[in-house]
């Protein structure tokens, strides 16, 4: 049986990073997603002239019409998933001329509450030993909330991906109601979005520690501060140097110890959620 892995949002930045690395060093076949199919299939056009052969599936993760159709395409295709990276995302960019509202409410509808209907649709498709890496952030750190009474929700150890939901929502109202820093959320849809991201990679682990498939293993990775598009081309990273820490969750050996359900810094370390952050590259 051939080893299948897929990468969301994969046609650019630290995604086509993934997507190249995986190629160089995957067993098996690696779809390369994108929600415009134009700018995917270039985008294995390009990796072609590296000698790369990556395969192509049309994916918008915010659509359930286009989740159902890539999940029942690897369904009867190859009957399963080893590895998945879930790197779509968004950004709101420091000029952004629109309200902290309407930010909250798109930057989670994608970053988070997409992630959760995408993984509740493609997780069936998971194999014994399969890898799920969560593209979260620096931003992703609980310390990231100011508030201590929301820290403390996020740090219950029984909390459910459904009260984490409610909880990211509690958010988006606070937003609309321009209350959210008062009631102790911070400034930034897209640290909470990446919080959000980061929790729901420890409950998932959870949930298959307790449910299976055997071995599966779920982190949430800080890529670290990466010359792309999202970034306005401020970091000092490269696209290779982020794509590293996601290609070695993904690769991971059978029944690994660590990391498991753990935060992951750039250079691969295991980073403890709830103390002060490394220093941030």
């Amino acid at each position: 049986m051939t080893p299948v892995a897929l990468v969301t949002g994969s046609n650019k930045g630290i995604g086509f990073g993934i997507v190249k690395g995986l190629c160089e060093k995957f067993p098996g076949i690696v779809y390369l997603t994108a929600r415009d199919e134009e700018r995917g299939k270039a985008a294995v056009a390009e990796l072609n002239k590296l000698g790369l052969k990556p395969e192509f599936h049309q994916l918008d993760v915010t659509n359930k019409e286009s989740t159902i159709r890539l999940r029942n395409f690897i369904q009867e295709k190859h009957g399963g998933l080893d590895v998945l990276v879930n790197n779509a995302g968004i950004a709101f960019k420091a000029s952004a001329t629109e309200p902290v509202s309407v930010q909250a409410e798109v930057t989670l509808a994608t970053n988070y509450f997409a992630l959760v209907d995408f993984c509740n649709e493609i997780f069936p498709l998971l194999r014994p030993h399969a890898r799920v890496v969560n593209i979260s952030s620096s931003c992703g750190h609980l310390l990231r909330i100011p508030g201590e009474e929301i820290r403390k929700q996020f740090l219950n150890p029984n909390l459910s991906v459904d009260e984490l939901s409610e909880l990211m929502q509690n958010y988006v109202t606070a937003a609309k109601n321009g209350n959210q820093e008062a009631l102790g959320w911070g400034s930034g849809s897209y640290n909470v979005s990446k919080v959000g991201v980061s929790k729901l990679s420890f409950i998932q682990q959870a949930m298959f520690d307790k449910n299976g498939p055997e071995d599966v293993i779920v982190n949430a990775v800080h890529p670290g501060y990466v010359d792309t598009d999202m970034t306005s081309h401020k970091g000092p990273l490269t696209i290779e140097e982020g794509a590293a820490a996601a290609i070695y969750l993904s690769l991971l050996p059978q029944n690994i110890a660590q990391p498991r359900g753990a935060y992951i810094w750039h250079d691969k370390r295991v980073v403890d959620w709830t103390k002060p952050l490394p220093a941030v590259v």
